[in-house]
């Protein structure tokens, strides 16, 4: 028997059943679309995670107050270990490093007229916007001066701006009070964006020398952001401060040390490889549902083969050989996972669009993912369907046309 043949009575026989053919596909189409929607949220998780620490910065070394340990006055962040004069040491002992951008924040309510809001405060110098790829809409940037004078200018992150003036509205010049003193604005931040918890707009910077000296009360800053000139002196640098600081705050064993140094690129790093099992989790979670769609056409399938056991006996009394037998429920079962892969497709990619539409998740499709999808539907209609084809090729067509 010819493929076209097999083809042929194939498609025949599952017609003559629509609504028991129509439910063995159904399995396939919901394992299918689950697959590839969930290996897309996945995917859009993975790819907004890196893009949010890389928007971060480069080459990136943040170093913070406290251990790691937390036994240092309150803990990695908390404590007040490290300063302005430590930074500028980083900067002119320490070679291969690109910028150094200290910082001191602080949380604090915004005052305009009638209106309030409550923003994190960045005290910083000109080198921390370079540094944190952060661009400005309106206004200038906040120079060597105004950090030299303690100026009292801000520049507003975008949700700021909108929680106190509204959109349209040029806010250059106007005063802003910030604790117990005002501010001029001079700038206005590009939207970068953020998580639901904690938005990047959600800021105001200043200098930093302002900061320490209206809002903090020390010289104390809250992390230093060292920019390395090249991805793979990463860790040469990052031993050279370590060997630095501890030098400078008289520590003699690292274990001791009143710092913390995170890598940007360790990091992205371990984020990239949560995520990523995350995507596989989701992946083995949805593909249950295409197993249980393999089973539902092993079942339809033996179903089959029991009410044509005296058709598969006549063939054989024709001549039909167990391989034409064989051959042609193996084909029908194909034909079921073909045809529910590719609706599973479209589904799986319509629901993956109206999620990223209609919801705050980001998804992203790939074409190894659908490729992945198919092949594994097309595997599971010869896994599930090759039992009952082979059944069906070893029936005795003497009984077999006895059977009623």
């Amino acid at each position: 028997m010819i493929l076209l043949d097999l083809l042929k009575e194939s498609s025949f026989s599952l017609r003559s059943n629509k609504s028991r053919s129509f439910l063995t596909i159904l399995g396939i189409v919901i394992g299918i679309g689950s697959v590839i929607a969930m290996i897309s949220v996945g995917q859009g998780v993975t790819k907004n995670i890196k893009d949010n620490i890389q928007s971060l910065g480069t080459n990136l070394l943040v170093i913070s107050p406290g251990s790691t340990q937390g036994t240092v006055r309150g803990g990695m962040g908390s404590a007040e270990t490290l300063t302005i004069d430590d930074a500028e040491a980083i900067a002119d002992n320490i070679s291969n490093i690109a910028t150094v951008a200290p910082l001191a924040t602080s949380k604090q309510q915004l005052v305009y007229k009638k209106e309030n809001t409550n923003a994190s405060i960045y005290g910083i110098d000109g080198n921390y916007l370079i540094i944190k790829n952060i661009e400005i809409e309106t206004g200038q940037i906040i120079g060597e001066a105004n950090v030299k004078l303690a100026s009292k200018v801000a520049i507003l992150g975008s949700g700021v701006k909108e929680s106190l003036f509204g959109d349209d509205v040029d806010i250059l010049g106007k005063k802003i009070r910030l604790g117990d003193q005002q501010f001029t604005i001079i700038g206005v931040a590009k939207e970068q964006g953020g998580s639901e918890m904690s938005s990047l707009d959600d800021s105001v910077y200043i200098p930093i020398s302002t900061a320490q000296q209206y809002l903090t009360g020390n010289n104390s800053v809250s992390s230093i952001n060292v920019e390395v000139t090249e991805e793979e002196l990463m860790d040469k640098v990052e031993t050279e401060i370590e060997t630095l600081l501890l030098s400078r705050h008289n520590i003699v064993n690292s274990e001791e040390a009143d710092f913390s140094i995170m890598n940007q690129g360790d990091i992205l790093d371990t984020m990239s490889s949560v995520s990523s099992t995350l995507t596989l989790l989701l992946a083995s979670i949805a593909g249950i549902s295409l197993v249980v769609g393999g089973i539902g056409i092993m079942n339809m399938m033996l179903t089959v083969v029991t009410e044509r056991t005296r058709e598969i006996g006549l063939r054989k009394s024709l001549g039909a050989k167990n391989k034409d037998i064989s051959g042609q429920f193996l084909v029908e079962a194909i034909i079921l996972t073909f045809l529910g892969g590719i609706i599973g497709i479209l589904l799986g990619i319509l629901v993956s669009t109206l999620i990223g539409k209609f919801s705050s998740i980001t998804t992203s499709i790939t074409s190894w993912s659908i490729f992945l999808s198919f092949g594994i539907s097309v595997l599971i209609g010869i896994v599930f369907g090759y039992y009952p084809a082979k059944r069906a090729s070893r029936l005795d067509p003497i009984e077999a046309l006895r059977y009623e």
